[in-house]
C-alpha cells in the first residue's frame, strides 16, 4: 500500500431509496445504498484521504437532486472534497441554466455527461454538445469523458475542438483487455496524450478484463498510459462501487503497487495524490 494517504478520484455514492437509477436494476449485486460508511468498510486497510464523487447516471431530470444529495454528504464528511455532476451539455448554450443551478454546490468541480452508452459516440462532436462543453469550461469546471475504446477517437477530437476546457478521461478509455485488443485504443491514447488539456484516470481497469485477470493482463495497458501521459497527468481512481462487481478495493491498490514497483515515491505520490489535487482543486 502507498506510504501516504491517497485520493480516490472516482467514487460513486448513492442511495436507491432517495434517487432513482434505473440502470442498477440490471446489476442487483450493487443495487443498494453505497454511502461513506460502506466505502470505509470496502477500503479496509487502505488509507484514503479524500474522495471525488462522480455522477451515477441518475434517471433523467434528477441530476440537480443527485448533486444536492452528495453535497449533503460532503457537508457531513469533509473527505468528500469534490463533485463531478451530470449536466445535459447536449442542450448547447441552454445548459447554462443547469450549470448555474449546480454552481450553488460548494464541492462542484467538474461535469460528466456519459458517452459510453450512446449508439454513436460521435454525438459528442455535434455542435450543441460542443457548445455545452465549452460552457462547462467557462464556469472553470473540468469535463470527465467516459467512453468505450471504440469511441476514443471521437474523444480525441472532442478534446482537440475544445482547447479551453480541461478534460479527464475516465477508466483509461475502457480498452478491451478481456480480448487482449490494443488497436485502435493504443494509437488513440497516444494521440490524446499529445493534447495538453487532458489527464487520465487509472480507474475501472480490472472491470474491462476477464475474471481472475493477472498483473500481466493489465500491465501493458497501464504502462502505455503512464508512458504516454507521464505521472503528472495520471490519477488513481477506484470506480467504487461498480468495482465491487469484479474485485475488492484493496486488490486494485495492491495490483497497482506491484505494477508500479521501481518507480519513485514522487511519481507514485503524483498518481495517488497530486494530479487529482491539482485537477479537481482539492
Amino acid at each position: 500500500m502507498p506510504g501516504f494517504p491517497i485520493i480516490d478520484s472516482h467514487v460513486h455514492l448513492y442511495d436507491p431509496t432517495r434517487l432513482r437509477h434505473s440502470w442498477l436494476d440490471a446489476v442487483p449485486a450493487i443495487n443498494r445504498a453505497h454511502l461513506p460508511a460502506d466505502f470505509d468498510r470496502a477500503c479496509g486497510s487502505v488509507a484514503v484521504d479524500k474522495l471525488v464523487f462522480v455522477e451515477v447516471a441518475a434517471d433523467p431530470g434528477l441530476h440537480l437532486a443527485e448533486a444536492a444529495f452528495v453535497q449533503g454528504l460532503a457537508d457531513a464528511d469533509p473527505r468528500i472534497a469534490a463533485i463531478v455532476a451530470h449536466a445535459p451539455v447536449e442542450k448547447g448554450d441552454a445548459v447554462e441554466h443547469d450549470l448555474a443551478a449546480l454552481a450553488r454546490f460548494p464541492a462542484l468541480r467538474g461535469i460528466r455527461r456519459l458517452i459510453q452508452g450512446e449508439p454513436d459516440p460521435g454525438m459528442c462532436l455535434e455542435p450543441g454538445f460542443l457548445a455545452g462543453v465549452r460552457r462547462v469550461g467557462r464556469h472553470g469546471l473540468s469535463f470527465d469523458i467516459c467512453v468505450r475504446h471504440w469511441g476514443l477517437g471521437c474523444a480525441v477530437e472532442l478534446v482537440r475542438r475544445c482547447p479551453e476546457v480541461m478534460f479527464v478521461l475516465d477508466h483509461i478509455g475502457k480498452p478491451d483487455i478481456r480480448h487482449a485488443l490494443r488497436e485502435p485504443w493504443w494509437s488513440d491514447i497516444g494521440r490524446l496524450a499529445e493534447l495538453p488539456n487532458v489527464v487520465v484516470k487509472l480507474s475501472g481497469v480490472i472491470t474491462e478484463a476477464a475474471p481472475g485477470c493477472s498483473d500481466a493482463d493489465l500491465a501493458p495497458y497501464i504502462a502505455h498510459v503512464i508512458d504516454r501521459f507521464g505521472f503528472s497527468r495520471v490519477m488513481y481512481g477506484s470506480d467504487w462501487s461498480v468495482s465491487e462487481l469484479t474485485h475488492c478495493y484493496a486488490d486494485w491498490v495492491a495490483m497497482l503497487d506491484r505494477l508500479l514497483a521501481g518507480t519513485s515515491e514522487a511519481e507514485r505520490r503524483s498518481l495517488y495524490h497530486d494530479t487529482a489535487t491539482r485537477i479537481y482543486r482539492l
